[in-house]
């Protein structure tokens, strides 16, 4: 007996010994798998592998990794969102008690290994949002316990294989959206019986949407939205009974709207927008009392939907109807919906009243009728009293109904003070513009335009901080702008004309201002090329130091003041192309102006050299002019002059302390500062005030005695070109100005010192923001900040008497100040092209490497055209978030390349992670707005200088491209199909 016993224990010692040893081995096995994928890994910048997958410890402890207690196998692998790089390695296929992988949102790239699906025990694999290529990997068995899978956001093709459901028969979610899958879907499909979840949104699908995937009884979502589907909705997809969501949209769908959609009882979201549908919609479904969301704009669907009674809807919360061809009255089913928060029925022939039930909706968000045939049932639009009930509403539309009525004062001052938007225009609306308006502060637009509104513009709009459009053009409006429209801090765009307006401009908007005469040091001015009206003030007298004047090309008015006369120092006059009328003074400087400076002012008189008729009755006074010149002027100059000279004797024998440059580099200069006062404002030029360094100097954060904030750029002497950059950057920007350029303040300059005082930029650099992780810009601030540069860069090339070109465009010469607004910088290798051709010039003088024009870099050749191209690079930069100069980035692959390979195939592969989302409810109008900015940016870096847009033409596309966005999310996202 005990010889029985010690050979059983034997027995079992090695039984134990031999699965210990087993075990081990299979340790090593997972082990040295996950090895290999940390070797394939070429990025981790949180260095997470290196800090977390350490031979040292068991592979069980090692962070995203989870093991069996007890067979100590890897069960689990999950890494997503570490912003991996790198590809995936074919061992992960050894890790045959994988049950779940998820390395979703890397930068994983290269194809994917087959071997992965060797592992029979895997039921989810997530690789969603990488750079993955290549096809659909292929099986090499016949069974597997596989229910969820996600490829999504990668850029995968071919076809789905035909042997998907026989591979993976318990298969329940299947993701592959925003990839560039083809082919049809029939054949891969049709058995996968489990299903609950197929999403393939955003790739190249075509042919027909299959019969059998009405067999699929378990679908519970269904996602088919951005492919080439065509021919009709089939009718069996009214069989799958447990359908919550069906998206269809985008499209090329025709037919009508099968009846058996009604039977989906479970349905919650049903988007067919942007096809081809036509006839009615089936009154089936208005009776699913499930559905949150309606959606099917853009088609051909028409009938009279007031005509379906007895409806209710009580869970429905977007109603999207817009650009179809339904006609009779609003439908009374609307008004039971009591959670609705969207409806829009732009674009459609709904005619009759506009309901005063719409108070019944307290949820309601954005309401948008416009286009439509609707009218009021009272001249006061009593209607809009019973919206003061919608405490949500934010955005109100009604523009293009023949409304017919008058603006009613109550009923707009009550409306919910969450309203942002406000558009009536074109509505044929009577009456004042309501004071009671200034109770919506949260308003950023006002569109009235094109109606008949009368009286006065109520200067309590002052209230409206938030006010950012102001549009009443083509009304009946009387009186003067208010002064206290200069109140409005984020107003950018302002619409009066076609009005009865009289008086004078505010002048925070003539730009010509009586108070311009208080600036004594003021040498250049330039306002050419504006829509400046009024007359000439006569404080242009008092501007003593003037040399340089221009104004032409605006709408200028009334005589030309004899206060010019004075003006001993004026060199350059151009008054050119206006409206003036009277006789041109001949007194001053005016004796050496030719007819060039007074051409295009039909009503001028005055000498025969000047080109101008005779004045009818011309009374002279110079002689008396003259004996005052000769008799007080000059002595009073003269004595001046001698002043100046022993101020500046005296200035020269303090030594080595700077002193200020007399040429002040900036149009409005209201006081100079000692370098004294500078280097205690820097605190010595102290690091701790370093805002940045650049090529030729250093600019500091400065806080002056009387509490302002500048920025002092403080040119490096010992870089020889120094010397010239300083003189450049002086001559360019006493010349030019505009609310995008930055301000030059003053500027202090000897032999030992030279630097530019500088409105200081409180939020720094678009490069500091673009790079940054804590302060990320949105779609729209990007949009705004390009805009913004755009029309700074449309003023240099055309809104100056000669072309300036900026020679070094890029996001850390663009800053932004208190309210995210861009102002370009830096001109300290600008050229300014002057003489008979003002379109090119050479320069051996060389810009930022990655933002230069090629034949900026290999001839030298400046032209507006290489300032376009810097702008195009610029713009690619702000939104991919990827530099010129990226390591991703080499002779073969630019920046450049990389964004036009893709921008036909998926802008998701190249812009900025942070900008798109599927998840954003508005994510189709966000990347159509990005795949716009992207063909701009490519118009503007075509190879040939020739071929490229102007800044002029910029500006316009950037713009429509704003306001399709803001039409589109900031109050009619609902237009756009909501991507899950």
């Amino acid at each position: 007996m005990s010889r029985f016993l010690l050979l059983h224990c034997l027995i079992l010692i090695s039984l134990f010994i031999a699965a210990a040893t087993a075990n081990t081995s299979s340790t090593i096995t997972d082990r040295d798998a996950l090895l290999a994928l940390k070797a394939r890994i070429t990025h981790d910048p949180t260095n997470f592998l290196a800090q977390n997958w350490n031979t040292s410890t068991p592979v069980c402890n090692w962070t995203g990794v989870a093991c069996d207690v007890h067979s100590h196998r890897v069960t689990v692998l999950n890494i997503s969102s570490l912003n991996l790089t790198g590809t995936i390695p074919s061992q992960l296929g050894n890790l045959s008690s994988l049950q779940s992988l998820n390395l979703s949102f890397n930068r994983l790239s290269s194809s994917i290994p087959s071997a992965i699906f060797t592992i029979y025990t895997l039921q989810n694999v997530s690789l969603r949002k990488n750079q993955l290529t290549g096809t659909f990997p292929s099986f090499i068995f016949n069974k597997s316990s596989l229910q969820h899978l996600d490829f999504s956001f990668n850029t995968l093709s071919g076809e789905i294989p035909a042997n998907i459901c026989s591979n993976f028969p318990f298969l329940e979610y299947l993701a592959l959206s925003n990839n560039m899958f083809h082919g049809g879907i029939l054949s891969a499909l049709s058995n996968c019986t489990y299903l609950q979840k197929l999403d393939l949104v955003y790739n190249d699908f075509s042919g027909a949407v299959p019969r059998e995937i009405g067999n699929l009884t378990k679908l519970k979502e269904l996602h088919l939205g951005r492919n080439r589907f065509q021919g009709g909705i089939p009718q069996e997809l009214g069989n799958l009974a447990k359908l919550k969501t069906l998206q269809l949209f985008q499209n090329n769908l025709t037919g009508e709207i099968p009846p058996e959609i009604g039977n989906l009882r479970n349905l919650e979201e049903l988007d067919l927008g942007h096809n081809k549908l036509v006839g009615t919609v089936p009154a089936a479904i208005f009776n699913l009392s499930t559905l949150k969301e309606f959606s099917i704009p853009n088609n051909s669907l028409s009938g009279c939907l007031s005509s379906i009674a007895d409806v209710r809807l009580p869970n429905l919360e977007v109603l999207n109807f817009w650009g179809n061809n339904f006609s009779g009255t609003i439908p009374r089913f609307i008004f039971n919906a009591s959670k609705l928060s969207a409806l829009d029925l732009d674009g459609n022939s709904f005619s009759g009243f506009i309901p005063n039930t719409f108070g019944n909706l307290r949820n309601l968000k954005w309401l948008i009728l416009s286009d439509n045939y609707l009218t009021s049932s009272t001249p006061e639009l009593s209607f809009l009293s019973s919206l003061s009930n919608c405490k949500s509403l934010t955005y109100i539309d009604l523009s293009y109904n023949p409304l017919d009525s008058i603006l009613p004062r109550t009923s707009v001052g009550n409306l919910s003070h969450s309203l942002e938007d406000f558009e009536m225009n074109n509505c044929n609306v009577s009456g004042g513009i309501p004071e009671e308006i200034s109770n919506l502060t949260n308003l950023t637009t006002i569109d009235l335009g094109g109606n008949k509104l009368n009286g006065l513009i109520p200067i309590t709009l002052s209230k409206l901080q938030k006010l950012q459009g102001l549009v009443l053009y083509d009304n009946k409006l009387e009186g003067s702008i208010p002064d206290d429209i200069c109140r409005l801090a984020e107003l950018y765009e302002l619409e009066l004309d076609g009005n009865k307006l009289s008086g004078s401009i505010p002048a925070c908007l003539s730009v010509i201002p009586t108070k311009i005469g208080g600036l004594k040091n003021l040498e250049y001015l330039f306002l050419g090329y504006n829509r400046l009206q009024g007359s000439i003030p006569d404080s242009f007298g008092d501007l003593t130091s003037l040399k340089s004047l221009n104004l032409s090309n605006n709408n200028l008015s009334g005589t030309i003041p004899a206060s010019l006369e004075k003006l001993s120092y004026l060199e350059n006059l151009n008054l050119s192309f206006n409206k003036l009328e009277g006789e041109i003074p001949r007194g001053g400087s005016f004796g050496k102006f030719s007819a060039e400076s007074f051409k295009g002012n039909e009503l001028l008189c005055g000498s025969p050299n000047l080109q101008v008729p005779p004045c009818k009755t011309s009374i002279h006074h110079t002689s008396w002019k003259n004996s005052l010149l000769l008799g007080i002027v000059l002595p009073l100059s003269t004595t001046f002059m001698i002043v100046v000279i022993l101020l500046i004797l005296r200035y020269r024998q303090r030594g080595k302390q700077p002193s200020n440059d007399a040429n002040m580099p900036l149009v409005a200069t209201w006081r100079m500062f000692p370098y004294l006062e500078l280097c205690r404002a820097t605190d010595g030029f102290s690091e701790n005030n370093l805002i940045g360094k650049g090529g030729f100097g250093s600019v500091y954060k400065a806080r002056l005695g009387d509490g302002m904030e500048v920025a002092v750029k403080v040119f490096n002497l010992e870089c020889g070109r120094a010397f010239k950059s300083f003189d450049v950057e002086c001559d360019m920007m006493k010349s030019i100005r505009h609310r995008n350029l930055i301000k030059v303040i003053s500027s202090c300059s000897n032999e030992e010192f030279k630097a530019l005082v500088l409105e200081y930029m409180p939020h720094g650099s678009l490069e500091k923001y673009l790079y940054s992780s804590n302060c990320i810009l949105d779609i729209f601030q990007r949009l705004n900040i390009m805009i913004d540069v755009a029309s700074a860069l449309e003023y240099l090339h055309f809104g100056y008497s000669a072309p300036v070109i900026h020679c070094d465009l890029k996001p850390s010469n663009v800053l932004l100040d208190d309210n995210m607004v861009a102002h370009l910088s830096d001109f300290s290798i600008a050229k300014l092209l002057t003489g008979e051709d003002q379109s090119m010039t050479q320069t051996q003088t060389l810009a930022t490497i990655g933002y230069m024009a090629p034949e900026y870099g290999r001839e030298g050749r400046v032209s507006a055209n290489g300032d376009v191209y810097s702008f195009g690079i610029m713009l690619m930069e702000t939104f991919t978030g990827k530099k010129p100069t990226d390591e991703i980035f080499n002779e073969e692959m630019t920046l450049k390349h990389w964004v036009n390979d893709w921008l036909p195939i998926s802008t998701m592969e190249v812009v900025d992670v942070n900008l798109l989302s599927q998840e954003d409810i508005h994510f189709v109008a966000k990347e159509q707005c990005v795949s716009f900015v992207f063909n701009l940016a490519m118009a503007c870096t075509v190879e040939s200088p020739e071929q490229r847009i102007n800044a002029k033409e910029i500006v316009t596309k950037l713009l429509k491209i704003r306001d399709s966005l803001l039409r589109n999310v900031g109050g009619r996202c609902i237009r756009q199909s909501n991507l899950n």
